[in-house]
């Protein structure tokens, strides 16, 4: 059946919101040429947004061309304000956007292993509404979080996970009294893989897992252009894969002689002290892995970046990069095996550091280990991929709210 003229009207004003959200400012014949639509159409449409307040005049296309068809037309960036959040153990940083995407301010706080429920959520809270202050944002539409844990998929919220602080549960239902705002809740490994398939290694793939090496492990699966959580959300929770090279087994409290046990932050630092390695930090928060790894690629691909040159060192970073490529490989052909991703990217602070050096010693392993092909990428965003993830999820919320039909 054809559509009634409200709902025909609806999907054009959509149509044309999304290319100015992925073209930016057009005037009305470039909407024309790019929607396929009448000139009256487009211009009533024109109208009917501009009446909204979603879109308004931002500019003029060219300095030869005068009047109403020279018109620049964009979406009203300050229409709503976004926040993203990355809820670490140790800390939490927080973006705050306009409705494009444009970042208005940014900051993050360190929360002790010792800091009470109570003070910890404080902390948080506080350092949102601070940043939206900041931003001049009176009131945030849309706030989006990622943490790690599960996250139900009939409810949308994080549950009780066993080695998590128990301040993580309750902040989400503190911004939710505090700020007044949507607030979206989702895997911080999942938001990772959304911003890298976005903006990072893996926008031409439609069908990807992303490892995530980070101070944890784990995974996000997307297949068919679409992030799979599983039945109870726990897609991708590869800390527990059993694998050998370790001294137990992963109970289901307690990831401990699972995957994690050889590729999280402390069992790399502890594989590079074994091959003499030493390196330091370079921003508060960073896993140790990554600055291990980051020396180890600097020494190899240039000795002069090492403090002490020497044969011996680039040896040591040779065989603790190679040691490392063997762990990471055992896990990721698992994944293969089983899903046929047909490419992997190695996530995280761990997978940017490493980039093309561990990426390609990973790939030629899993090429011996695997009959199916895969390419390894390293990662693009690092560990800023789960803030990214999290304002972009924030903001297509905020624009299917925004961009909505409305009753007439």
């Amino acid at each position: 059946m054809p559509a009634s003229p409200s709902t025909a009207r609806a999907i054009n004003d959509r149509v044309a919101l999304r290319l100015l959200q992925q073209e930016g400012p057009l005037t009305a014949g470039q909407l024309k040429q790019l929607t396929g639509l009448s000139r009256p159409t487009v211009a009533d449409l024109v109208e009917r947004l501009t009446a909204a307040g979603l879109i308004e005049v931002v500019g003029e296309s060219g300095e030869q061309r005068r009047g109403p068809n020279a018109r620049l037309y964009g979406i009203v960036a300050d229409r709503a304000q976004l926040a993203a959040l990355d809820v670490r153990t140790e800390g939490v940083s927080v973006v705050v956007s306009d409705l494009l995407g444009r970042e208005l301010a940014r900051a993050s706080v360190p929360i002790a292993d010792d800091t009470g429920t109570g003070p910890a959520v404080e902390q948080a809270v506080t350092l949102v509404e601070r940043a939206a202050k900041e931003a001049g944002a009176e009131r945030l539409h849309t706030v989006g979080v990622g943490a790690p844990g599960l996250i139900d998929p009939a409810t949308g919220e994080l549950r009780d996970s066993s080695g998590l602080p128990e301040w993580h549960r309750r902040l989400v239902a503190a911004l939710q009294e505090r700020l007044p705002a949507r607030v979206i809740v989702e895997n911080e490994t999942n938001l990772a893989a959304l911003a890298e398939q976005r903006d990072g290694a893996a926008r031409d793939r439609d069908t990807f897992v992303l490892l995530w090496l980070g101070h944890g492990t784990g995974a996000a699966v997307v297949l068919d252009g679409r992030l799979r959580r599983g039945a109870s959300g726990g897609t991708g929770e590869i800390g527990f894969l059993p694998v050998p090279g370790t001294s137990t087994l992963p109970s289901a409290t307690d990831c401990e002689g699972g995957f994690h046990s050889l590729a999280g932050s402390a069992a790399i630092a502890e594989l590079a002290a074994g091959h003499g390695l030493v390196a330091t930090a370079v921003s508060p928060g960073e896993p140790e892995a990554a600055a291990l790894v980051r020396q180890a690629v600097a020494t190899l691909s240039s000795p002069s970046a090492s403090p002490s040159p020497s044969p011996s060192a680039s040896s040591g970073a040779d065989r603790f990069l190679s040691a490392l490529a063997d762990r990471l490989a055992i896990g990721a052909a698992s994944v293969v095996a089983v899903l046929d991703p047909g490419c992997v990217v190695l996530g995280g602070e761990v997978g940017q550091v490493g980039g093309e050096v561990l990426a390609a010693r990973v790939g030629e392993r899993l090429a011996r280990m695997s009959p199916l092909p895969v390419e390894v990428r390293a990662s693009a965003l690092g560990g800023g991929a789960v803030l990214r993830g999290a304002l972009l999820t924030a903001r297509e919320s905020a624009q299917d709210d925004l961009f909505a039909p409305r009753s007439r």
